[in-house]
């Protein structure tokens, strides 16, 4: 179950009762790359394999699915092991995500070569669609929901970390023979440097989201070659970087 129940008292209007509410359950998932590295962190347990994958290449340790020898889910535990020698160091995994420092660490970035173009009513439909389509949230208003789409096929995915729910749907297009040069992702939340970052090591070139991007984010996404759609809501929205991806008609 992804959903639990848990006592709460509601004040609405000078009133107070008791209540039951629901909340999303997280738990801690492990994370071990040969063996003997391991990044633990709290997510839903749903969709680990997805993860598993997207992590792998969005944190820039695989290129391809046969860099990928074995993947190992129990429970909570996920067990993978890579090419040794695609491998940096202990550091490149354990200083991932919005870990203190780890923006300071982004020196290549490799530009994303892609002439894929969305209209800008799309990502205005999408980003409904998302929230549609974000039932935990709806339920509970406790995690970020993720949507990769491509020809046509959007698919999203939730969790209680924007990265994970990110390299969830990455995950998920890399093992259903996305082209992730001919797709973009949306989401909820902020752009900073390391989100965007994501795009450019899985090569999507568009990233939408309802917020906003901070100047971090900006900068890597004018280095990767990334465009950057924020306060995407209602009939409203910025393009920042490549405003040629985004079509107006």
């Amino acid at each position: 179950m992804k959903i639990e129940e848990i006592d709460a008292i509601n004040f609405k209007n000078d009133n107070v009762e008791n209540v039951r509410e629901k909340v999303v359950k997280d738990e801690t998932i492990t994370l071990t790359i040969n063996g003997n590295i391991s990044r633990s962190l709290s997510a839903i347990e749903d969709s680990l394999k997805e993860f598993a994958v997207g992590y792998l290449f969005n944190e820039n340790m695989v290129k391809s699915l046969d860099d990928i020898k074995k993947i190992e889910i129990d429970g909570p535990q996920i067990n993978v092991e890579i090419d040794d020698t695609l491998l940096k160091t202990n550091e490149t995994v354990l200083c991932s995500d919005s870990a203190g420092g780890w923006r300071s660490k982004i020196k290549d970035v490799n530009p994303v070569e892609s002439d894929f173009q969305v209209n800008v009513h799309e990502l205005i439909d999408r980003i409904e669609e998302l929230k549609n389509n974000a039932e935990i949230w709806q339920a509970t208003g406790g995690t970020h929901v993720a949507g990769i789409v491509y020809d046509g096929q959007f698919v999203v995915k939730e969790d209680v970390s924007r990265h994970v729910a990110v390299d969830k749907v990455i995950g998920y297009g890399i093992l259903n023979n996305f082209d992730l040069k001919n797709s973009y992702v949306i989401y909820s939340g902020r752009m900073p440097a390391d989100m965007v970052i994501k795009m450019t090591r899985a090569g999507v070139p568009i990233l939408a989201s309802n917020a906003a991007p901070a100047n971090s984010g900006y900068n890597i996404a004018k280095k990767g070659n990334i465009t950057l759609v924020g306060f995407l809501r209602g009939q409203r929205c910025n393009i920042y970087n490549n405003q040629n991806r985004v079509i107006f008609d």
